[in-house]
């Protein structure tokens, strides 16, 4: 399944009726989640621009769009910023894919007969 990273903010609002009324915010993040048919691996709360962040999978984007679209609805975050995470192996996939790719690629503005190989250095 796709894994994903959300870092959220929460608004002065929200703050303050969770300073009011401590609850887990973690569970609730669990509980969206896994009603979606993911997994939350982590939730930690930050100190800098963001006020967490949420590591979680998904069977695919459009389910995580949809918990995206879910807790932005609430009104609650003041932003909220979400990433698809590769791992390792996904990242040698595409390293060796674009390897392959660049021989096809033309660079804006390159000649029309420009190759990359062109390029190199013998």
């Amino acid at each position: 399944m796709p894994r994903y990273v959300s870092f959220f903010s929460y608004t002065g609002e929200a703050w303050q009726q969770m300073v009011d009324r401590p609850a887990d915010r973690a569970e609730a993040a669990r509980a969206t989640i896994e009603s979606a048919g993911g997994r939350m691996e982590a939730f930690y709360w930050m100190l800098g621009e963001y006020d967490g962040l949420v590591i979680y999978t998904m069977p695919s984007e459009v389910e995580a769009a949809a918990y995206s679209a879910t807790v932005s609805n609430s009104g609650r975050l003041a932003r909220q910023q979400t990433h698809q995470l590769l791992g390792t192996g996904q990242a040698l996939q595409a390293l060796e894919l674009a390897n392959d790719l660049r021989q096809v690629y033309r660079p804006p503005g390159a000649a029309g007969n420009w190759r990359a190989d062109y390029d190199m250095a013998d």
